[in-house]
C-alpha cells in the first residue's frame, strides 16, 4: 500500500485516490511485463528466432509465472485463454480484412497473425480478472444475461460491419441500457466504494486506447497508416475498446462466479 506524508483536509482524498492508482497498477501486471517485452525485443540484436516467435514464448511464460505465484488461480486462467482464443479469432478476420497487419515474419504465424496477437487480449483478462479480485469487486444489479447478448452482438458487429451496415451506436445505446442501474461496488484502504458499469467500461476504454498506442509504438503490430512511420491511433478506437470491454467483463463475471479461491489469491497479490 502506498503512503504520503500529505496532511490536512485532503489528505486522505489523496491517498486514496494514490492507492487507488497503485492497485490498479499491480493489476495491470501482466500487460506492462506483455508492453515491457515487446519494447525490449525492438532492441534486441538480430537473432536467428523471429522477434514474434520470442513473443510468443515470452507469454507463455509469464502465464505461468503468474499461475504458480498464485497471482492468478484457476478459473482466471481459463477466462484468459478464452480472451486468447477470442482475440485470436478477431485478429484473423481483421487481419484478412487488412484493417491491420503484422509485418514481421515468423514461423508460428498463421494467416498473417503471429499467436503472440492472443496475448494482448489475454492481458486484458488478466487486468480484469486480476481487478475483480485485488478491489474486492461486486457486482449490483448486474443482468448477466441481458449484458451477455449485447456483448456477444458488440463483438459480432466488428466483423459483421465489413459487410452489413455499422450499429456500434445502436449497441453503445443498448449497452447503456442493460447496464442502466448497474454499478461495481469496490475497496481502496478499507472503505467500500460504487461506480457505475458504464463508466468503468468508459475509462478502461480510453487506458486501452493508450496502451494501444504505446503496443502500436513498439511494433506490436501496424495499421494501414503507419506502415511508414508510427502515427497516433484514432480516437475511434477509444469507442471502440469501450465496447469491447463489455465482452471481458461478462466473460470473468462467468469465472468469479463460484470462485472459492479469491480469498488465498488476494493474499498472495498483497505479498507480491
Amino acid at each position: 500500500m502506498l503512503t504520503t506524508n500529505i496532511t490536512g483536509p485532503l489528505a486522505s482524498s489523496v491517498r486514496q485516490l494514490l492507492d487507488f492508482a497503485w492497485i490498479h497498477a499491480r493489476a495491470c501486471a501482466f500487460a506492462i511485463a506483455l508492453l515491457s517485452g515487446l519494447a525490449v525485443s525492438t532492441a534486441l540484436p538480430h537473432l536467428p528466432v523471429a522477434r514474434y516467435d520470442l513473443l510468443v514464448v515470452y507469454g507463455v511464460l509469464l502465464t505461468l509465472l503468474f499461475w504458480r505465484r498464485g497471482w492468478e488461480n484457476g478459473r482466471d486462467i481459463a477466462v484468459i485463454t478464452l480472451c486468447h482464443v477470442i482475440g485470436l479469432a478477431f485478429e484473423l478476420v481483421k487481419v484478412s480484412l487488412g484493417s491491420w497487419s503484422y509485418p514481421e515474419p515468423a514461423v508460428l504465424k498463421f494467416a498473417g497473425v503471429p499467436l503472440y496477437g492472443g496475448f494482448l487480449y489475454a492481458a486484458v483478462g488478466s487486468y480484469v480478472c486480476r481487478a475483480w479480485r485485488l478491489f474486492d469487486l461486486e457486482s449490483v444489479r448486474y443482468r448477466p444475461r441481458a449484458t451477455a447478448v449485447v456483448a456477444a452482438a458488440v463483438y459480432v458487429n466488428f466483423f459483421s460491419h465489413h459487410w452489413l451496415p455499422d450499429v456500434r451506436w445502436l449497441l453503445a445505446g443498448l449497452l447503456l441500457a442493460v447496464t442502466a442501474g448497474t454499478s461495481v461496488r469496490y475497496t481502496v484502504r478499507g472503505v467500500r466504494r460504487r461506480m457505475p458499469l458504464a463508466l468503468s467500461f468508459v475509462l478502461i476504454g480510453f487506458f486501452l486506447w493508450v496502451a494501444e498506442n504505446l503496443a502500436t509504438y513498439v511494433g506490436a503490430w501496424r495499421y494501414p497508416y503507419q506502415l511508414h512511420g508510427w502515427q497516433p491511433v484514432g480516437v475511434d478506437k477509444f469507442g471502440a475498446w469501450s465496447l469491447l470491454i463489455s465482452i471481458t467483463f461478462v466473460l470473468a463475471a462467468v469465472g468469479r462466479s463460484g470462485s472459492r479461491n479469491d480469498t488465498v489469491g488476494a493474499q498472495l497479490d498483497q505479498q507480491a
